[in-house]
């Protein structure tokens, strides 16, 4: 599936420089083999916990890398299922940047409320995930507004190699996977590991319900796919950017896909042996090494959001009390 030798325009740059942009908060995130887990899913693991910060997500490494230098006072838009929104409101707020979400009217609440929280102005668009991106455009062309979006930044993709370069102090791995929506978090790895770990494979995973990125890459060019579920909302697109597909293509080895009853799985096991409440994406990677999906040895994958919807949190918790 790869093109290796094929330019991508994303730059590793010094990535200690690259760390000052980002929010403390946000790096040197918990990564840690459990030994029961690893019972479980037979294999060695190191899962990288990118919850433990004030978003619950990974989002905070690319905003924080793609907003740096942007001047206090001015406005950001951007269009978001939540985590990205957090991000930008969060770190714009920090930033002194007044930040703008579009969003749908379905949004999970939880992820609404926390953006609102962070000083957003969050408006709701009826319609799909592209309503919401063409009212972002609109309001930054007629607002004379910063448009930041997922998948096209490359900042964004660029301040997820700090991931990768963490990971690396706990040796090489054979494989490292990771959710795949938009593409930026898998790209900025995926970046990273080309340069300094070129033998370990990067292994994306979508969901049968919503593999628009597996078969635009397939294909070579952006393909729609309605998804028939937003279960996994961070991952559920309808259709990728050319950008992150181009990238995608050059950086990464496979993508996989797992269905939500993996991932319902997946969320349980995180819960049981890490402690940790994963939203249905970011058990994503932990859902297709379980599936036997991962033909590798020693892997390492990442817990990427913590914020599911009050309905899927519930029921998380109920079947952990009657297991």
């Amino acid at each position: 599936m790869n093109q290796f030798n094929a330019p991508t325009d994303l730059v590793l740059g010094d990535l200690a420089r690259t760390r000052t942009a980002i929010p403390d908060c946000f790096l040197d995130t918990p990564q840690y083999e459990d030994e029961l887990l690893n019972a479980v899913l037979g294999r060695r693991v190191t899962v990288k916990v990118e919850i433990a910060n004030p978003i619950r997500s990974f989002k905070g490494r690319g905003v924080g890398l793609a907003l740096a230098g942007l001047p206090a006072g001015g406005t950001v838009v951007c269009a978001s299922s939540g985590n990205f929104g957090q991000a930008v409101a969060y770190i714009g707020r920090a930033r002194g940047l007044h930040v703008v979400v579009c969003t749908t009217t379905d949004v999970n609440p939880a992820k609404r409320a926390r953006m609102a929280a962070f000083g957003a102005e969050v408006v709701e668009v009826d319609g799909t995930a592209e309503a919401a991106h063409r009212a972002a455009e609109t309001f930054a062309e007629e607002a004379g507004a910063h448009l930041i979006v997922d998948g096209v930044h490359p900042g964004v993709a660029e301040g997820a190699a700090t991931i990768a370069a963490e990971l690396s102090r706990a040796g090489e791995f054979d494989a490292v996977v990771a959710p795949i929506g938009d593409g930026s978090l898998i790209s900025g790895i995926a970046l990273w590991l080309r340069e300094h770990a070129p033998r370990t494979r990067v292994i994306g995973v979508n969901t049968t319900e919503a593999p628009a990125m597996q078969r635009s890459v397939q294909a070579g060019r952006p393909v729609a796919v309605a998804p028939t579920s937003n279960f996994a909302e961070g991952i559920a697109i309808p259709q990728p950017h050319p950008e992150s597909v181009a990238r995608v293509r050059a950086l990464v080895d496979d993508i996989v896909l797992v269905d939500e009853r993996e991932l319902r799985e997946a969320m349980s096991l995180i819960a049981q042996h890490l402690s940790v409440l994963a939203e249905p994406a970011g058990a994503a990677g932990i859902a297709a090494i379980a599936a036997g999906r991962i033909p590798h040895g020693r892997i390492a994958t990442l817990i990427t959001g913590g914020n599911p919807r009050p309905a899927v949190a519930e029921a998380l918790r109920t079947h952990l009390e009657h297991a």
